[in-house]
């Protein structure tokens, strides 16, 4: 293994939480979720011998993984799918606190994945600068964002909206 692949192996392990929550935002099927990580890692491999530190690695391992789940996202919104059925859900958790998590997961999905993204970056306590230098806007116009997905979440939560 030289330099460059040991380094890129410890920027995964040291980010690898980070990659798999972006990708579960834009998946919650465990096989979807394991090949958008899987794409995200190919991404930043092909990026990782000409990134030139401009921005924080953090914020970089960040704009790679949402654009990767973006277009991901983009493309099977493009292609024609059959849904496959089962009967049994085996990640299916009956509590309370499961089945809210469940819900704000469905009402984020519902967004678009844009707004998805900023949704994903603040629930990660990332300050609005950091998410702006992310996705390439202002720190105010993702304050302006987040209130409209603020409301909009409210929408979905209004049964005459759904």
């Amino acid at each position: 293994m030289n330099a460059s692949e040991s380094e890129f192996t410890a920027l995964i392990k040291a980010h690898k939480s980070t990659i798999y929550t972006v990708c579960y935002m834009f998946s919650k099927e465990q096989e979807e979720v394991a090949d958008l990580f899987q794409e995200v890692m190919i991404n930043l491999w092909k990026g990782f011998s000409s990134f030139q530190g401009r921005s924080q690695l953090r914020t970089w391992i960040y704009q790679v993984s949402l654009n990767t789940c973006i277009t991901f996202e983009r493309k099977k919104k493009r292609r024609a799918a059959l849904p496959l059925s089962m009967n049994i859900n085996l990640f299916d958790d009956s509590d309370n606190d499961t089945r809210q998590v469940a819900l704000l997961h469905a009402r984020i999905h519902r967004l678009q994945p844009f707004d998805r993204a900023i949704v994903l970056l603040w629930l990660e306590n990332l300050s609005y600068e950091e998410i702006g230098a992310i996705v390439g806007i202002t720190a105010k116009h993702v304050s302006v964002r987040l209130y409209r997905i603020r409301e909009q979440l409210k929408a979905m939560s209004n049964p005459s909206h759904l």
